[in-house]
C-alpha cells in the first residue's frame, strides 16, 4: 500500500476531530498542510510560529497519540512554518519535535538602542509635584476577555491576545498588531490582554496609552530638555500597549523615539502591542524601519461581525445588565445594525433608555422607531456591503453580478469602483476589501483604484460615474 503524508494526515486529522471541540479543529487544525513523509517524519506546514507555539503548547499530546498509532513509537513530527523575513520575501523555517525544545532562532537585524544612563528617572504619568514611583496600567477593568465575545470576525486576533496574555514577550506575536475599521474592539481587546496579565503577572508593570498622548508626552519631553528620561521611562515598562499607533504617520520626531523605546523592549524580551485602524501595508507616513518591526510578529485583523456574533454581543450586554428582552426585538436590532460593535450597543441603550424613561413597553415597533433614528443620525462609516449595494443599484445589476469572475467591460469597472469607494470611505485593509469584493487580492484592488484614478483624468463619461456615485455614498 503507497502511504503518503496526505494519507497519514488525513488519518491523523479523522482521530484528532474525534477527540476536540468543533471550533477548535476548525482553527487550529484545518490551515494545516500536510508536505511529506520521509523516514517515519511527517512534515506539515503551518501559518505561522505562532501557529506551531500554541500546537506544542495545546495540543502535543493528541498530536503524538494520532501520529504514533499511524506510524509507530518512532514517528516524528516536523514543522514548516512559512515565515517573513525582514526583507518581506517568504522563506521557510522548519524545526523537529515531539520535544518542546525550541533551539532553532530566526535572525534579524536589530538596531542597537539608546545607552541607558544612570539619571533619575522621571514618569511622564505623575503630576508634577507629587511623588509616585508607581506605574498605573490605565486600563479599563471593564474591557475584559469575559465580555469580548468570539466569532469568525475576530477569531486570530481574541486566540492571540490570550497567547500573549499566557506568555507575555514569550511568544513569536511581539509585536502584536490588532487593526481593523472603527468601533470593532481593537482597544478593547488590547485592554483585555493587559488585565489578564495583571492577573496573572501581578509583578510586571503593564502600561496602556494612546498613541496621541504618547506623541504629546514626547513633545513636552523635547521642550523641557528630558527626553533621555522620557525614553528610559518607557524602556522599563514590561508590557506596552500603544492605541491608534496610525497616529504617528508623519511625526519624524516620535517615529524616531518610538524606534528606540521598540527595539530595546523587543530584545530584552518584553510584550509589545499596538492598535491600528489600518494595516502595516496600508500605513502612510511611517518610516520603513518601523513598519518591518510592526511586521516582525503578527497583525491579526478585526473584522464587522456577523449576525450570529452581532446577536451574542446584544444578549451579552442585555444579561450584564440584567436586562430582559424579547428574541425578535435582538434579532431585529441585529439585523439592521451591522456596521460595528459600538453601533450595536449603542442602539440597545437608547432602546433601554427610551422604554425606561417614557415608561413604554420594548415593542418591535419601538425598535423599529429607534434603529431608525439611530442610523439616521449616526456619522456612519459607510460599510463595503453598502457599497458594493450603491454601485450595483446604479449599474442597474445584482450584487452576485458585480462580484462575478466575469470581464465584461461594464462589470468590470462597476467592481473597480466599488473597490475604489470601500477604500476611499471606510477603513477596511485592501485585503479585506478585496476579500468582500469578489474574494480578490489586496494587488487586484490597488490596481483597481488606479484604473479609476486615470479614467477619472481622461474619460468624461467615466468622471460622471464617479460624481454621481461619490454624492450617492456621501449622504
Amino acid at each position: 500500500m503507497n502511504v503518503t503524508a496526505q494519507s497519514v494526515w488525513n488519518n491523523c486529522l479523522s482521530f484528532i476531530k474525534d477527540n476536540i471541540q468543533p471550533q477548535a479543529y476548525k482553527t487550529w487544525f484545518e490551515p494545516i498542510v500536510a508536505v511529506k513523509l520521509t523516514d517515519n517524519a511527517l512534515s506539515i506546514q503551518v501559518p505561522s510560529k505562532f501557529f506551531y507555539e500554541w500546537l506544542e503548547e495545546h495540543y502535543v499530546k493528541i498530536l503524538k497519540v494520532a501520529l504514533t498509532k499511524e506510524l509507530g513509537e518512532t514517528a516524528k513530527l516536523v514543522y514548516v512554518i512559512k515565515m517573513e523575513n525582514t526583507y518581506g520575501n517568504k522563506q521557510p523555517f522548519t524545526e523537529k519535535i515531539p520535544s518542546s525544545n525550541r533551539t532553532a532562532v530566526k535572525s534579524q537585524d536589530v538596531d542597537i538602542p539608546l545607552n541607558n544612563k544612570n539619571t533619575e528617572l522621571k514618569n511622564p504619568f505623575v503630576i508634577p509635584g507629587i511623588r509616585n514611583v508607581k506605574i498605573e496600567s490605565q486600563l479599563n477593568p471593564n474591557y475584559n476577555f469575559e465580555n469580548f465575545l468570539e466569532g469568525d470576525s475576530n477569531r486570530l486576533a481574541r486566540n492571540a491576545g490570550l497567547a500573549v496574555a499566557n506568555k507575555p514577550g514569550g511568544t513569536s506575536f511581539n509585536p502584536l498588531l490588532i487593526f481593523g475599521g472603527v468601533g470593532l474592539g481593537k482597544t478593547h481587546l488590547a485592554h483585555a490582554i493587559g488585565i489578564d496579565i495583571k492577573d496573572k503577572y501581578p509583578e510586571k508593570t503593564v502600561l496602556y496609552i494612546s498613541a496621541e498622548k504618547f506623541t504629546q508626552q514626547y513633545i513636552d519631553s523635547v521642550k523641557k530638555n528630558n527626553r533621555n528620561d522620557f525614553i528610559h521611562f518607557y524602556q522599563i515598562i514590561d508590557v506596552l500597549i500603544i492605541d491608534d499607533v496610525q497616529f504617528f504617520s508623519g511625526k519624524s520626531g516620535t517615529q524616531d523615539v518610538f524606534f528606540h523605546i521598540f527595539n530595546h523592549l523587543h530584545q530584552n524580551g518584553k510584550q509589545v502591542i499596538l492598535t491600528s485602524d489600518k494595516a502595516p501595508v496600508d500605513m502612510q507616513d511611517i518610516e520603513q524601519r518601523l513598519l518591518s518591526r510592526f511586521k516582525w510578529g503578527l497583525s491579526a485583523e478585526l473584522q464587522s461581525p456577523d449576525f450570529e456574533t452581532r446577536v451574542s454581543i446584544l444578549k451579552n450586554k442585555l444579561y450584564r445588565d440584567g436586562v430582559e428582552m424579547p428574541e425578535e426585538i435582538i434579532e431585529y436590532v441585529a439585523k439592521n445594525i451591522k456596521t460595528n460593535v459600538r453601533e450595536l450597543e449603542g442602539a440597545i441603550i437608547s432602546l433601554i433608555a427610551q422604554s425606561s424613561f417614557n415608561k413604554k413597553e420594548i415593542t418591535i415597533n419601538l425598535a423599529k422607531d429607534i434603529v431608525e433614528k439611530f442610523v439616521k443620525n449616526t456619522k456612519r462609516e459607510v460599510s463595503i456591503d453598502y457599497i458594493q449595494k450603491v454601485v450595483s443599484d446604479y449599474f442597474q445589476m445584482d450584487v452576485s453580478t458585480l462580484q462575478s469572475k466575469t470581464r465584461k467591460r461594464h462589470i468590470v469597472q462597476a467592481r473597480q469602483l466599488a473597490m475604489f469607494f470601500a477604500k476611499k470611505f471606510t477603513k477596511a485593509s485592501l485585503a479585506s476589501i478585496g476579500s468582500q469584493i469578489g474574494k480578490r487580492d489586496h494587488a487586484t484592488v490597488l490596481h483597481a483604484c488606479k484604473t479609476v484614478d486615470n479614467l477619472s483624468s481622461t474619460d468624461k463619461q467615466f468622471r460622471k460615474y464617479v460624481e454621481d456615485l461619490s454624492k450617492k455614498l456621501s449622504l
